[in-house]
């Protein structure tokens, strides 16, 4: 027998998913593999008839402590690190009565879980596994001798190795498993470490750890020469992460990143307030829209930009109707997503066989807090996710007029859409819908100009006599730093502002705010977004 092949001659089961388990052992049992166990693994094997030694008889000393300590011991470590092919480990587990464990199967107490159906914070220790994670750790570190399984899905990779190699496992599948076992304790420890400084109040611990479960690997990244793959963190949030994808061909990795764009967008809006759409293109909105019906809102934020929405992702605030489904699939695109979906809308979306339709469940929490990290050279960067919220806010008229009932409205309507998009970040607003959006820019008044031409593009598009920016309110995401941002935006036929407030030069903007007979407001609030 080749050297890299190791006969497994005893297994030890202790699980908390028992999915499959049961098969899994009966195919151990069937090829002569003895079968060790603990607590309610073994009460589940031995109630299906069959023979389980209990682990308890492995290491002469009974379960303690609540079941905390029972496989913390020489009898189950030695088994698992013995080097089979050293001399002296042979000694060691012959004058010491240790028998050798080829396979391991293990997987943790339901920590990630307990912690998201928000158990109290003693259920949640409890919850955290010890014993678990030291056997997988020690079982990976001697993979040249013992294979390890970490979850279900592994069961059918080592039932096909011992079929094909008379009861034995390969390196390879060792080493596929040993790296896999790595990840999901240094996953599991992640998820612990950082409900620990949630639940401190830490914002900079010392250490800060990241895990997540592979959802799916993906054709490539960006671009076609980079390679990709989507991970789901623990945090339950309602979003790309969590949807039921419906229909329609594998997300890409930009489709992805657009989605999310898209709905956290779209979560701003109170649904039991109003129907809203956002339309995304490269992470940016091009069009944002509150309605009587989603269809109202749709044909407003298409309006906005409609050569841009080509192509673009559509976010919903309420449940997919088909009326809005017929609307929306008369143009190119990728990604519909909603918390929910009509059988109709779902049939009428199903005949593009290739558009992706997603359902969340629900809508993110717009307040709620979380981490949003990004990665540099070298490390990377955590922040707050941005939870600020214009309703939560104490808006300050700085200007002589104050803005009417209506601009107000549409001030705080742009403001909510200037959140998401990339800085500098200028929003012209009118009737409830984005009628200009000038993103990403490194000077403000740039965005605030392709704003304004924005505005006027859509005009023509639609056959109107002036541009859309006509009456309508501007929302800039940071302080104008000169007045000229502003200027530009009153020369497109803008008639109040919305701006965080705060530069040096607040006074002169203001001014100029008067003169031109612009009202203005302040939030005290940026949003940056880069």
């Amino acid at each position: 027998m080749p050297s890299e092949v190791r006969r497994v001659t005893r297994a030890l089961l202790s699980v908390s998913d028992k999915t499959g388990l049961v098969e899994f052992a009966a195919a151990l049992a069937a090829r002569g593999i003895a079968l060790v166990s603990t607590g309610g693994t073994r009460k589940t094997l031995v109630d299906a008839g069959l023979a389980v030694a209990d682990v308890s008889d492995v290491t002469g000393f009974p379960e303690m402590m609540d079941g905390r300590v029972k496989t913390l011991h020489p009898a189950v470590h030695g088994g698992l690190l013995a080097v089979r092919a050293n001399p002296e480990h042979q000694a060691a587990m012959l004058a010491h009565g240790i028998g050798p464990i080829d396979l391991l199967v293990v997987n943790l107490y339901p920590f990630e879980a307990t912690v998201a159906k928000g158990a109290a914070y003693d259920d949640c220790i409890e919850n955290i596994d010890i014993g678990g994670p030291a056997m997988i750790r020690a079982a990976a570190k001697n993979h040249d001798d013992v294979a390890v399984v970490v979850e279900p899905d592994d069961y059918a990779a080592v039932l096909t190795d011992l079929e094909a190699h008379d009861g034995a496992t390969t390196l390879t599948l060792r080493r596929r498993l040993a790296q896999k076992a790595y990840a999901r304790t240094a996953a599991y420890d992640a998820a612990i470490s950082n409900w620990l400084a949630g639940q401190l109040g830490e914002t900079a611990p010392a250490f800060r750890a990241l895990g997540g479960a592979l959802a799916e690997p993906m054709r490539y990244g960006e671009n076609p020469h980079q390679w990709a793959a989507f991970y789901r963190t623990p945090e339950q949030r309602p979003g790309v992460s969590t949807a039921r994808q419906l229909q329609g061909k594998q997300l890409s990795y930009n489709n992805i990143n657009d989605t999310d764009a898209a709905f956290e967008c779209v979560a701003e809006f109170d649904p039991a307030r109003t129907a809203a759409v956002v339309i995304v293109k490269h992470a940016n909105p091009c069009g944002v829209a509150e309605g009587s019906s989603l269809l109202d809102a749709y044909e407003k934020a298409l309006a906005c930009d409609p050569v841009s929405a080509f192509g673009g992702i559509v976010a919903l605030n309420r449940r997919l109707d088909a009326e809005a489904a017929r609307k929306i699939v008369e143009i190119f695109t990728e990604v519909i997503i909603a918390p929910e979906a009509s059988e109709e809308a779902v049939a009428i979306v199903a005949a593009k066989k290739n558009l992706r339709l997603l359902v969340t469940g629900g809508l993110p929490d717009p307040r709620a807090g979380g981490l949003a990290l990004r990665t540099v050279a070298g490390g990377f960067l955590a922040q707050a996710r941005d939870s600020a919220v214009i309703d939560d806010m104490s808006l300050k008229v700085v200007t002589k007029r104050a803005p009417t009932a209506a601009e107000l409205a549409d001030l705080k309507f742009a403001f909510r859409v200037a959140k998401h998009v990339k800085s500098n970040a200028i929003v012209y607003a009118k009737g409830g819908a984005t009628v200009g959006i000038g993103a990403g820019q490194m000077s403000r008044v740039d965005s605030s100009r392709i704003a304004a031409w924005k505005a006027a593009e859509a005009a023509k598009t639609a056959g109107l006599p002036e541009t859309l920016a006509k009456g309508s309110v501007v929302a800039s995401d940071a302080f104008f730093p000169f007045a000229d941002g502003l200027l530009a935006a009153a020369e497109a036929g803008a008639t109040a502002v919305i701006q965080p407030g705060g530069s040096m030069r607040d006074d002169e903007v203001i001014k100029a705010a008067d003169e031109a007979g612009l009202a203005m407001v302040f939030t005290g609030h940026r949003h940056f977004r880069h």
